[in-house]
């Protein structure tokens, strides 16, 4: 793993925005690759010209959205009981599936926009959305609202953990470790979010018809 992401890492110094794009798209994917390797560097390369801050926001909410695309697509001309069988062989094994299935049940389309902020689910949202055949104009709307959020904020964490310690361009490990731990919170607070969300479509919701 750490070979890779030492590839990785290079792939977004030396391919510019076309190498944001690709590896945004893979991460988005069935593909383990940590958006906080690439998002925050690439950032911090644009606090120092060689990108545009919106550039970077801009080409990680592109491979975003292809990648959770080709996904949600594939899923659903695949469907559940070959992903269920095969789905090992290309990093989705069945746990990971039925987890992301039972997030979108519960959460149901914003469950796709919450999904973009927490980990594990974020890549794979796509593939129970496609199975139960999600409306794909809602699908990719809430997927681009997401991704823009993700990769703002991992823009701005880069930036700020960056400026401070460029020391970690030489350790693509180190720095995955340090931006990890201070997006947790992140996380938490997709699910405070997605806890509120479900609240409120529960109050709302019609009354059930008495027999």
């Amino acid at each position: 793993m750490q070979q890779w992401v030492g590839i990785w890492f290079q792939w977004v110094h030396d391919w510019g925005y076309l190498g944001i794009i690709l590896l945004m798209a893979l991460e988005s994917s069935v593909f383990p690759i940590p958006s906080e390797i690439v998002i925050p560097p690439a950032a911090y390369w644009a606090s120092q010209g060689r990108y545009t801050l919106w550039g970077v926001v801009l080409a990680g909410t592109t491979g975003s959205y292809l990648g959770a695309t080709i996904t949600y697509w594939v899923a659903r001309w695949l469907g559940r009981p070959l992903l269920l069988r095969w789905g090992r062989y290309v990093f989705c094994p069945e746990d990971k599936l039925l987890r992301t299935e039972r997030w979108l049940a519960r959460y149901e389309a914003g469950g796709v926009f919450f999904a973009r902020l927490v980990p594990v689910v974020r890549h794979l949202i796509g593939i129970p959305a496609g199975l139960v055949r999600m409306s794909f104009g809602l699908y990719s709307a809430m997927t681009l609202i997401g991704s823009a959020l993700w990769c703002s904020v991992l823009a701005w964490f880069g930036d700020a953990v960056l400026g401070d310690h460029p020391d970690l361009l030489r350790d693509p490990e180190q720095l995955l470790q340090v931006i990890q731990a201070r997006s947790y919170w992140i996380g938490g607070f997709a699910v405070a979010l997605c806890a509120l969300y479900v609240f409120v479509m529960r109050m709302t919701a019609p009354a059930k018809p008495t027999v």
